[in-house]
């Protein structure tokens, strides 16, 4: 039962600590691309604990329906779930992921075009 409501809590928890890690890449206030980077590690890292403490939790569960199958159909051997195949931690790699393209391409944007409009009066 705990368990049960373990996992909605991990899941949130890290999707949340993924919300701050964009807020702090993308919205911050702070004006250096160096200043915005080391914020945002420092919040990455946190969202990965977040991330990995929720993979445990639903590594546990899929080890818990695993012996369930496994007494149910008598099969010798029982397939391990692995934490990096938890749907926490595959949020975390993928937005993750999506999100470091998108702060090389903001960059680039930024440093090498110029969007602003050439106003005569």
């Amino acid at each position: 039962m705990l368990l049960e409501l373990a996992r909605p809590v991990a899941l949130l928890c890290s999707m949340m600590s993924l919300l701050a890690v964009f807020h702090t890449a993308f919205l911050g206030p702070a004006t250096d691309y160096s200043q915005r980077i080391y914020d945002s590690l420092g919040v990455l890292l946190l969202a990965a604990g977040f991330s990995l403490v929720g993979g445990l939790v639903f590594q546990e569960d899929g080890r818990e329906n695993g012996e369930r199958l496994l007494k149910a159909s008598r099969v010798s051997r029982r397939r391990e779930l692995r934490i990096i195949e938890t749907f926490p931690v595959q949020v975390f790699c993928w937005t993750t992921g999506i999100m470091t393209v998108l702060f090389v391409l903001s960059w680039y944007l930024e440093t090498h075009c110029i969007f602003y409009r050439d106003i005569h009066f």
